[in-house]
């Protein structure tokens, strides 16, 4: 399975951000084995445990709900943040990407389903927070795109109009705040139910756990 949807996926050029939670070392090793080097953890104490575990050459992603208060233990070497919902998350971030001596790379999440328990900006606190002078100041951060999921719905239209909001969200905030930013390019959506309409609907990194580890 992981060969043949690494294969799918690079036609694209979309990345696979392996799914790790409560998966084991041994698991994880497995698919490290195979090339896979981007892993994704949804908690920082889980993620704390298994960067410690394995290969230096590992790439953590955070992509699960961050408190300010944890973003100290991932700041000196978290790849990405894909789940940052607030100025006040970037202030931390940059705080202590300035404390590790290194630029920390985050996505903005937008909250696009119908769940209400999901987490994420609207258009409108996204706005309020690129135009704002604290948001201006910081350093330490680099806005690389955006995250957000879809309703977990057996309603494939409902998934794929969710997926091509955030993908308008995307171009509003390329044409308005980063025109002139190349590394802003990210469009991380897609899980294993869903992945196939998010890769159609212009996704450049899906979250995929189920599948893999199945």
């Amino acid at each position: 399975m992981y060969t043949q949807l690494v294969e799918t996926l690079n036609t694209r050029h979309v990345a696979l951000i392996a799914v790790s939670k409560t998966q084991s070392i041994e698991r994880l090793m497995e698919l490290y084995a195979q090339g896979q080097r981007a892993f994704g953890e949804n908690r920082v104490q889980e993620l704390l445990e298994k960067q410690a575990a394995m290969p230096p050459d590992t790439e953590w992603h955070l992509i699960g709900h961050l408190q300010t208060n944890k973003v100290k233990m991932i700041a000196p070497f978290a790849r990405m943040i894909h789940s940052v919902d607030s100025l006040k998350l970037l202030q931390e971030i940059d705080r202590q990407a300035i404390k590790a001596g290194r630029v920390l790379d985050c996505l903005l999440q937008f909250h696009v389903a119908q769940e209400e328990t999901k987490f994420g900006l609207d258009v409108t606190e996204a706005t309020t927070l690129l135009d704002s002078t604290d948001y201006a100041q910081l350093q330490h951060i680099r806005v690389c795109g955006i995250m957000g999921m879809a309703s977990f719905t057996e309603n494939q239209e409902q998934i794929r109009h969710e997926m091509r909001t955030l993908h308008h969200i995307f171009e509003q905030l390329k044409t308005a705040y980063f025109s002139e930013a190349p590394h802003f390019k990210e469009i991380s959506m897609g899980m294993s139910g869903d992945w196939e309409i998010a890769v159609e609907e212009g996704s450049t990194m899906v979250r995929i756990g189920s599948l893999l580890f199945a």
